[in-house]
This record gives structure tokens, C-alpha cells and sequence, in this order.
């Protein structure tokens, strides 16, 4: 697939490697000349100007894209660039920072196909390193809700049983399920729990203590409970916690 990304800043150029690294073509838009050099020096195309610009996107390729990535640190250029990239019907990514409130959000949200949170993103990932554990925070979806990825372990009460003989709270629902060693699938009813498959479950920040308990067993409990208890609303870098 071929790709065009707004931005060769922390964010942008992070995004454009591993892109490549995965044998997608990827075009950097950055106005900034240290920064496009610096894409450069890693081999990128890179486009010096503005983003924002429809002359600048269209000498990127914009029209051959399959999707473009507004990654950069100023809002109203990235929206300004999903905007002409909605025009020549390419899938529009926009990146929107922490600090901007709930209506704000909302307004660009409906406009674009994608809005995305570096900083969530990263305290996700630096929550689940921190942490470790048979535990992982996927993503936030919501308020109250997250999904996460169980490991089973010896101490689980739910070893040996079928995922039909296991009752999750009201507030959770079993979303995949995968054998150790396998690709994750949909969950069927007869599929038994061993040590080392792993559970993706949506849950409520509620509940997150007892589908620990359920699935994991008693190990490092607290840990859960507590950061569940303190879990931000909409806006917040983390959005709950998983352990």
C-alpha cells in the first residue's frame, strides 16, 4: 500500500518506519528542513512544504494513496490535510493531542475516519512494560470500557474448562480467542482453556478485578483494582488500567 504521512516529527517519522519496515511505500510531507533532512538520512521520500496545502499533497501522490496520516503537531494543518485527502478519496488518520476538550474532539472526529492519541497510545504501552503480567491493555473504547488480552496461567480458576462454561460478568464480553502458539480467532463455545491461550475480553473498568480473578487467578490482584479505581474519562492519557 502506498501511504502519505504529514509530519517527520516523533510521532510521524516512528509511524513511517514501521510502515516501511512492512514493505508499504511511504511519502513524508514535512515543512520544517531539518526535520525532512533528517527523513532523508533514513531513506524517505520526503516533500518540503505544508501540509496542508493541496498543491504540496498532490505533489506527494496524494491521488494514488491509499491513506494519509495528518501526524503532526499542529491540529488545524492536520485537519486541513484529511480534508483534501477526503477530497481525492484517500482514508484520512488525524492525530489529536491530550490537552484538547471533549467538543473538540468531537467536532474533528466526525470529519476524519480515524482520530488517534499519541499520548494514550504510549502510556498504554509504557503501562503494560511497566506492569507485565498475563495482562495486557489493547486499546481504550470508551469511557468505561477497555479491551484487554488474558493469559491463562496455572493459577487460573478457569483452567480445563470450555469458554461455554465460563461466565463473565454482565459488563464484559469474550471478544477472540487463541490456542498457545496460534493466531487469535473467534471464540467458539467448545475451545478449552490451557495454560498460555490467550482471552481478548471488553470490559468495564468495573469489572476488570473480576475477570482478572476468573481468568488469570489471584496473582498481582490488587494491582488491578487499584488503577481501575482511578481511571480518567474521556480526554485522559491512560483510560484505566490492566492487571
Amino acid at each position: 500500500m502506498r501511504f502519505v504521512i504529514i509530519g517527520a516529527g516523533r510521532v510521524g517519522l516512528r509511524t513511517a518506519r514501521v510502515l516501511h519496515e512492512e514493505g508499504h511505500d511511504v511519502v513524508i510531507v514535512e515543512r520544517d528542513e531539518d526535520r525532512a533532512a533528517r527523513a532523508r538520512t533514513e531513506s524517505f521520500e520526503v516533500v518540503e512544504g505544508d501540509g496542508s496545502h493541496e498543491a504540496t499533497l498532490v505533489d506527494a501522490g496524494v491521488d494514488d494513496a491509499d491513506a494519509l496520516g495528518a501526524l503532526s503537531g499542529d491540529l488545524n494543518a492536520n485537519f486541513a490535510a484529511c480534508m483534501i485527502a477526503k477530497h481525492h478519496g484517500c482514508r484520512t488518520v488525524m492525530r489529536i493531542d491530550e490537552d484538547y476538550r471533549e467538543e473538540i474532539y468531537q467536532k474533528y472526529a466526525d470529519e476524519v475516519d480515524e482520530v488517534v492519541y499519541p499520548e494514550r497510545l504510549g502510556a498504554i504501552g509504557a503501562k503494560n512494560a511497566l506492569l507485565g503480567g498475563n495482562i495486557q491493555a489493547i486499546a481504550d473504547i470508551a469511557e468505561h470500557l477497555q479491551v484487554l488480552l488474558f493469559t491463562v496461567t496455572e493459577s487460573s480458576p478457569m483452567r480445563g474448562y470450555t469458554l461455554s462454561e465460563v461466565a463473565l460478568p454482565s459488563q464484559a464480553r469474550l471478544l477472540a480467542f487463541g490456542k498457545e502458539g496460534e493466531p487469535m480467532g473467534l471464540p467458539f463455545p467448545d475451545d478449552s482453556l490451557e495454560v498460555g491461550d490467550r482471552i481478548a475480553v471488553l470490559a468495564d473498568f468495573e469489572v476488570l478485578g473480576d475477570v482478572r480473578q476468573l481468568l488469570v487467578g489471584d496473582d498481582a490482584g490488587e494491582t488491578l483494582a487499584s488503577a481501575a479505581g482511578g481511571a480518567p474519562g474521556p480526554g485522559g492519557a491512560d483510560g484505566g488500567d490492566a492487571r
